[in-house]
């Protein structure tokens, strides 16, 4: 125990026949001279928890819950109920805190999204946080030595009031309290979902203090957190108690948690294996039956997270050329089909690497030489020029050099260079305006695009810092090795790897990432080269891209099969049921494909971008003479499983399992070497 503030120092006293949580309070069993006000953190403080972890107290709610709509006629496992309400609580918060937004989720909007994307009536919200409200009172227990101590408190005149980060209104919190201590003991309740702002963050407490008309030096605030509760008060002037949770109580409560998760991927996995996906004849049926529920589950998560981040009011969504066209396309399909309620402002982007390169470019951002350093490893000054500003320069000896990313701001301080930027910045203001166009005054951008590693995202916030930009996208890795700076304002909505790992299995998209590239991009350049049109608007290359002017799936069959798959689709709960299944039959298809996988998932040639005009093929005929080289060059095929599948059809059966093995060797490898 921990007390700050005032010469506290007898606090730490331990006499005989006193129980420990009696000596914390003995020396306060009397009026508190020169403290007006006692604030009281609630859970693990006021109301003490058994060691259950959270996880088991939703599941047991989840249950009761499952039970409730069964009776109702609505058929829906705990399980999924329980997935739904974690993925709108981590997507919620994940939005809440990449947007600068403090305090907590309102759990009344965390129950109302997992009922939508369940297709539940909303009208049933009120009885699930009354199940949240049972479970609690089932799992906590009074806090009786400190209630003695406010109460002698309260009847000295001073004013106690509870504080707590939580989810839960304050009209819930009075019902907790009051059931375990009976009415009076607070005079007022302050929730940081309801006010705002959080106890960690110090913002609760300066609305307390304000609201209370109190001086922090005549403040004392009680709780269990160490940082919420005692160094954060602290650092404000505030008196602190701390009253940290027992170990024992700590660990239990790990280790249930531990026990539930691992009880839950047991029945995961035996859900798995009873599924099967439909017999599958071409590449549409494919992108129906496994893509399908794959990409309705990123959209879902989409829209959990796009509900939180427009509750401000002031956001935009915004789909990045190209891969964002088709995300969009089956996005604004599954809002109609699930009748998903959703306000936010949401346009087509035009923008690339290079343009937002050349954005950044302008304010002489490392973070573009960052990238212009890794795209043009091998190339020219020259060529780096010609990309940046979309034609062929005549430039001296100097610039037909290897490109030295270090170089090359001073590069564009001699005449030919100065001549490349005002290119450059001709270009770059014709993209903010397109910007200007479609955002407006946003105080908050989010893109949405396929992934990676968020390069545009990195670029357009150093070159337009006084934009605020956060990247979601379908998948987050590091595969470049450069800075994660940026990390925090992208996130991965399905995966978060930086390697392919064999026991998480939507890493494997990691494996063959060109496959969710070729997915989402419909047939169109990359954005290269705006101009302004007759009328003063923008226009790039990649031709007329807002929504509903342009087929997304045109000759796209997987497309096509999973805009099918979202044309069917019934509830939420049907896509949950429908991707435990078709994962596992995509890392088949990707880690151990057949003669129809090599079919179905075959991309063809990709386009390098960047401004440049080669392209790479996914799987390249090896020209090597003998067995031993033929297997190096598989280091170079960008889907070596189907290099493999399709070079070396008899051996497949042994190189194929021991491939995996390494993944999984260098996977624990990695974790020990954390």
């Amino acid at each position: 125990m921990r007390v700050v503030g005032r010469d506290w120092g007898e606090i730490n006293r331990r006499r005989r026949g006193y129980s420990v949580l009696r000596q914390r309070f003995d020396h306060i069993h009397q009026p508190l001279e020169g403290i007006g006000l006692i604030s009281t953190d609630v859970f693990d403080t006021l109301l003490l928890r058994q060691p259950l972890s959270q996880r088991s107290r939703i599941m047991e709610g989840e249950r009761r819950f499952a039970q409730f709509l069964c009776q109702q006629g609505y058929r829906i496992g705990a399980e999924h109920l329980f997935r739904a309400r974690q993925l709108a609580e981590k997507l919620a918060y994940r939005a809440l805190n990449v947007g600068g937004g403090v305090g907590e989720v309102k759990l009344f909007d965390i129950v109302t999204r997992q009922l939508i994307m369940l297709g539940l009536p909303e009208s049933m919200v009120e009885k699930r946080l009354a199940l949240e409200i049972m479970i609690e009172k089932a799992s906590l227990s009074a806090n009786g030595e400190l209630a003695k101590m406010l109460r002698q408190q309260r009847k000295a005149g001073i004013r106690v009031v509870a504080v707590s980060d939580t989810g839960l209104p304050t009209a819930l919190l009075k019902e907790l309290i009051d059931y375990f201590h009976g009415p009076g003991l607070i005079d007022k309740i302050y929730s940081s979902a309801e006010v705002g702002a959080s106890k960690r963050h110090g913002s609760l407490f300066s609305v307390v203090l304000s609201q209370e008309k109190t001086a922090p030096d005549k403040m004392l605030h009680i709780g269990d957190d160490y940082i919420a509760d005692y160094e954060v008060p602290k650092r404000m002037g505030i008196s602190a108690m701390h009253l940290p949770k027992g170990r024992f109580k700590r660990w239990a409560a790990r280790a249930d948690g531990a026990r539930m998760e691992t009880m839950r991927s047991v029945r995961r996995h035996l859900a798995r294996s009873d599924g099967r996906v439909p017999d599958l004849d071409d590449r549409t049926a494919f992108g129906r039956e496994v893509f399908g529920p794959i990409v309705a589950q990123f959209c879902l998560n989409i829209w959990l997270y796009a509900s939180q981040a427009e509750a401000p009011g002031d956001a935009t969504l915004l789909f990045c050329a190209r891969g964002g066209l088709g995300i969009r396309e089956a996005f604004e399909r599954l809002l109609v089909r699930l009748d998903l309620p959703l306000g936010i402002r949401r346009e087509n982007i035009m923008v690339s690497r290079l343009v937002a390169a050349r954005v950044a470019l302008i304010r002489r951002s490392p973070a573009v030489l960052d990238e212009l350093g890794r795209e043009f490893e091998t190339r020219s000054f020259a060529d780096v020029a010609n990309a940046l500003g979309n034609r062929r320069y005549e430039l001296p000896a100097v610039w037909q050099g290897r490109f030295k990313a270090h170089r090359f701001f001073s590069m564009l301080e001699t005449p030919e260079g100065r001549v490349i930027l005002n290119d450059v910045a001709g270009q770059s203001e014709l993209f903010e305006r397109h910007l200007k166009t479609i955002a407006g005054d946003a105080s908050r951008i989010v893109l949405c695009d396929t992934g990676l590693y968020g390069s545009t995202q990195r670029l357009l916030a150093a070159g337009l810092p006084e934009r605020t930009f956060e990247t979601i996208q379908f998948a987050r890795s590091n595969y470049k090795g450069l800075s994660e700076e940026h990390f925090h304002q992208v996130s991965g909505l399905v995966v978060e790897n930086n390697l392919y790992n064999p026991l998480k299995v939507e890493t494997v998209v990691l494996r063959y990432w060109q496959i969710i590239e070729s997915l989402f991009e419909p047939a169109i350049p990359s954005v290269r080269q705006f101009s302004e049109a007759d009328d003063g608007s923008v226009r790039s290359n990649a031709g007329e891209t807002a929504y509903g002017t342009l087929d997304a799936a045109a000759g796209n069959l997987l497309l096509t099969g999973v805009l099918q798959y979202i044309d069917r689709l019934r509830t939420g709960s049907q896509v949950m049921r429908d991707v435990d299944i078709a994962w596992p039959h995509l890392k088949r298809a990707i880690t151990y494909p057949g003669a129809f996988d090599m079919q179905a998932l075959a991309v063809g040639a990709r386009s390098v971008d960047f401004g440049r005009p080669e392209s790479v093929h996914v799987l390249h005929r090896s020209d090597a003479p003998d067995f031993a080289r033929r297997v190096t060059s598989l280091k170079s095929q960008l889907w070596r499983e189907g290099a493999i599948a399709r070079d070396f059809p008899r051996l497949k059966s042994a190189l194929l399992p021991a491939l995996e093995l390494v993944h999984i060797v260098r996977g624990v490898s990695e974790r020990l070497n954390r």
